[in-house]
């Protein structure tokens, strides 16, 4: 079985906030991976941290989040 991540491990292992976790989510860079159904608590897999480390790195690039989301897209 995968590694499972909540929001906050995600957080913690990236470097990323949680609002910025959350504001990808919303602007659909992110997708969760499922929800607890006793706790509708996110959860996020290993994919989830290598895509916000390939976001890290284009934004270092200088893109910008809307041409990150087509880039990922391909």
């Amino acid at each position: 079985m995968s590694q499972i991540y909540l929001i906050k491990d995600l957080a913690r292992l990236t470097g990323y906030s949680i609002h910025t976790i959350k504001f990808y989510l919303k602007i659909g860079l992110l997708k969760e991976t499922g929800r607890f159904p006793e706790t509708n608590f996110r959860y996020f897999n290993k994919s989830t941290q290598n895509r916000l480390n390939k976001i890290r790195e284009l934004r270092r690039e200088g893109k910008s989040l809307k041409e990150i989301k087509l880039l990922l897209k391909r």
